[in-house]
């Protein structure tokens, strides 16, 4: 298993990749996260159908740059706990030979580790243990080991950076990822908004917040931002279940409504 280091699970307040694993139905949460999860679902019950369009977007994404762009390197920054497709099932599926690193600093991720290395025998994965704020994640060895910066990689950064608040400059983060990766590269990122509910996702807010979390609710100019200098892909930076939806459905009505306060904004962009 390729890791550094093992820190310990603090089971004292929420963590965000607990609560988006409760959102999701999943397992391994703690009550300090249920609690926190059960908070943010009183002022937005939507946030559920939020962390499934999230994930679809993530598949979407992944598929079409293996498929259509011929990708084969993906490092995943911020991956979380993990929920069958992971990112590398899904690279693996269309392209055998991808090579795939994730990367985190949650300790319950790292207990699962394990899970995000059951590669393909043609390709490869690996793990690390970092954080995208603190930590030189492309200069680690042992991404060097998996992935050629050489050639072009696909960088993942889902639902991650409106946990990166403005003093810990955001954009310098990803303008610092991107110009070490190769021309053909691709950003692929999704962040939540305001702009669709702002009661409800202010609520959320106050709840990550209280929790020791901070969140950034950034509007649609803040998130295209982080998209400067790359040639973003069609639609653009869009509601995430409009990019590039795989069997685009009208709906109409609460069913509508619902889908729009749950949105958040999602794009991919190439580096030329």
């Amino acid at each position: 298993m390729t890791t550094s280091g093992k820190p310990e699970i603090d089971t004292s307040r929420p963590h965000s990749a607990r609560m988006y694993d409760y959102y999701l139905g999943g397992k391994d949460w703690y009550p300090v996260d249920e609690q926190a999860a059960e908070k943010v679902l009183a002022v937005c019950p939507q946030i559920r159908r939020t962390a499934e369009t999230n994930r679809y977007f993530m598949h979407r994404a992944t598929r079409t740059l293996a498929a259509e762009y011929g990708v084969r390197q993906f490092v995943d920054i911020g991956t979380g706990i993990p929920t069958s497709p992971n990112l590398h099932q899904i690279a693996q599926e269309v392209a055998p030979d991808s090579c795939i690193v994730y990367a985190d600093h949650d300790a319950t991720v790292l207990e699962y580790a394990h899970v995000l290395m059951r590669s393909t025998p043609e390709g490869r994965t690996a793990y690390i243990n970092a954080d995208v704020r603190d930590d030189d994640i492309l200069g680690s060895p042992r991404l060097r080991e998996v992935i050629d910066l050489d050639k072009p990689v696909a960088l993942s950064l889902v639902a991650l950076l409106h946990f990166v608040p403005d003093d810990r400059k955001p954009y310098d983060i990803v303008r610092g990822l991107i110009d070490r990766l190769a021309s053909g590269s691709f950003l692929v990122l999704s962040h939540v908004t305001a702009d669709f509910d702002a009661a409800a996702w202010q609520g959320v807010k106050k709840v990550y917040d209280a929790g020791g979390t901070t969140v950034a609710l950034r509007d649609k100019q803040e998130v295209e931002n982080f998209f400067d200098g790359l040639e973003l892909l069609e639609p653009g930076v869009t509601a995430a279940h409009d990019w590039r939806p795989q069997e685009p459905v009208e709906v109409t009505g609460e069913e509508a409504e619902l889908l729009r306060s749950a949105t958040l904004y999602a794009g991919v962009g190439r580096k030329p």
